[in-house]
């Protein structure tokens, strides 16, 4: 029998997502100034897109994601050497980021955070992550990626020792 270890998610926060990529959303607190006349204020640069190895290029896409049974087994764990992946929610759901340091994967360094509907994540090129994890219903997330030669994407199944606290 595999022993169940429970990860409670955090709370999304630029400070405490760095070492994993770049939160997306409008700060006050950021590089962020009025255009168009002064009707809307532009929230500059929120992440670092790195899609040139190997000829890459920048995809965009838009991922449906159907909620799981909670509470959630991680199963699996997944990078992408070759560029950054970053999400944005569009709607009013929040959802669930599992993530882990890019370089050798080590199980007990997954941090789970909870991201609110305003709040998006590029993930740095390498960073261990999980599929997109909605709650609540269905959710639409925009996704820029890479496109281009290579194998971009790196999968690990997980003996589902690692369950998440319900949200």
């Amino acid at each position: 029998m595999t022993v169940k270890k429970l990860i409670t998610p955090k709370p999304l926060t630029a400070a405490a997502f760095a070492a994993f990529g770049d939160v997306i959303e409008a700060r006050v607190e950021g590089n962020n100034f009025a255009i168009n006349e002064g009707f809307t204020q532009r929230y500059h640069d929120l992440a670092k897109v790195d899609v040139n190895d190997n000829n890459g290029r920048v995809l965009v896409n838009i991922f449906r994601a159907t909620p799981l049974v909670q509470p959630i087994v991680i199963n699996m764990m997944e990078r992408h050497p070759l560029g950054s992946q970053a999400f944005m929610p569009l709607g009013q759901n929040p959802y669930l980021i599992v993530v882990a340091p890019a370089g050798a994967f080590n199980p007990d360094n997954i941090e789970v955070f909870i991201a609110n509907s305003t709040q998006g994540v590029n993930y740095h090129k390498g960073t261990w992550h999980h599929f997109c994890l909605a709650l609540g219903s269905e959710s639409d997330f925009l996704v820029i990626d890479r496109g281009g030669e290579g194998d971009n994407c790196d999968v690990l199944e997980l003996d589902g020792s690692l369950v998440i606290a319900p949200s």
